[in-house]
């Protein structure tokens, strides 16, 4: 089994990122909460494991959300009817992803309030790290609408006088009094800027060493990745494993073995990454797209090029996942790269993504049988989109491909 050298922070970052995109163009709600956590800990004189540890959480603390309305209930109210759904789906996901397992308790309670933490069987350590997730993660929602101008030094008086209101019952006085004397720095508020937030992080994310992790935890770093892809509509649900499935298949039978192959069940993992930024609306349309809604749609692979070159960036998988709605005429999306410059792996994760989205209902049509989906394999390698070979090495064992398709 492979291992290979990752850079946790990088990834973890990139995973914020890609969180960003849901509902809206790079906020950085995880990365203001992150440095907001990261500061209010070092005040705390937490150990400085214990406060980059707490940096990454607050990256990873709305990776069960999803969906454009849970983003919008997050930024519009301090506390909301439902607000442990994501908690509980991001807690079940980091649960089982073992690099970042050690996250899952925490997040699952960073929306629960103070007095009932108190209640609960949570260590000490868990119960101050989901509280000081919950206060920053407030402060960012308060702060939201005064990002980016003079006015965040003006408001932030009110956001610190609002919250004091909540000691003791949704926060901690604990945390609330090291946030106090923190926001009392013009620096702390003005750090939340785009362009700062991203150099601070750079920076701290130089004092986290890399890890060395073997296949199997790197694939369940991408399952996580896809999980919260494939969240976004009951359409797409499993769409990503099954995608990954059908083309490591496919790739042993082209002989691929290795880290190659290991690689392009990743690409197969990861390919719809950008996606999140995609509205559940137009993912679920029944009807034709309109050229706007259809260029939202365009440009998902291209996210998902960018964001997996700040994990990926000593591999292919970023190009492999990416060029996935490619064909060989060079009039796919969104390179334009016609069959010379496409590697066999990017290929077979096309084949394999417009066979298992055939196999799959869809909200514009029903799920195909096989032979149905076979002919229009068939009918796109004669148009000369597809690449013949690929596509007949699916056809010599398409019941066993069928079956990996519907899971």
């Amino acid at each position: 089994m492979t291992s290979q050298t990752i850079d946790l922070h990088s990834a973890i970052t990139a995973l914020s990122c890609a969180l960003d995109l849901v509902g809206y163009d790079e906020i950085k709600h995880g990365k203001r909460v992150a440095i907001m956590a990261f500061h209010i800990a070092n005040h705390l004189g937490w150990p400085y494991d214990e406060c980059l540890s707490i940096m990454h959480s607050g990256m990873l603390h709305d990776c069960g959300v999803a969906q454009m309305q849970e983003r919008h209930n997050i930024l519009n109210a301090l506390e909301w009817a439902g607000a442990e759904a994501h908690a509980i789906r991001g807690a079940q996901y980091l649960q089982q992803c073992p690099p970042l397992a050690q996250f899952a308790e925490e997040v699952r309670y960073h929306h629960t309030r103070w007095e009932q933490l108190l209640t609960l069987p949570v260590s000490d350590r868990v119960r101050l790290r989901a509280n000081l997730l919950f206060l920053v993660d407030r402060v960012d929602m308060l702060l939201v609408p005064y990002l980016n101008t003079e006015r965040v030094l003006t408001a932030c008086t009110d956001i610190l006088a609002q919250l004091q209101d909540c000691a003791a019952t949704l926060f901690s006085p604990h945390l609330l009094d090291a946030l106090t004397v923190v926001g009392k720095s013009e620096a702390f508020w003005l750090a939340m800027e785009p362009d700062y937030l991203d150099e601070d992080l750079r920076s701290l994310g130089k004092d986290v060493a890399p890890v060395s992790l073997d296949f199997q935890a790197q694939r369940e770093l991408a399952r996580l990745f896809s999980r919260v892809v494939d969240a976004k509509s009951h359409y797409t649900e499993l769409h990503s494993e099954r995608v990954a499935a059908i083309a490591r298949q496919l790739a042993q039978d082209f002989g691929i073995a290795g880290a190659e192959l290991e690689q392009v069940e990743i690409a197969g993992l990861l390919h719809d990454l950008g996606k999140l930024r995609v509205s559940e609306n137009i993912i679920d349309k029944p009807g034709k797209l309109t050229p706007d809604e259809r260029a939202s749609m365009q440009r998902h692979s291209y996210d998902t090029y960018r964001i997996l070159q700040r994990v990926f960036s000593q591999s292919k998988i970023p190009l492999w996942a990416g060029f996935h709605h490619e064909n060989l005429r060079g009039e796919g999306y969104p390179f334009k790269t016609a069959s010379a410059s496409q590697d066999l792996e990017c290929r077979i994760i096309t084949v394999a993504d417009i066979f298992q989205a055939l196999i799959q209902t869809r909200p514009y049509r029903r799920s195909m049988p096989l032979p149905e989906a076979l002919q229009e394999l068939e009918r796109r390698v004669a148009a000369g989109e597809l690449d013949a070979e690929v596509v007949e090495r699916l056809k010599l064992n398409a019941e066993s491909y069928y079956r990996l398709a519907n899971g």
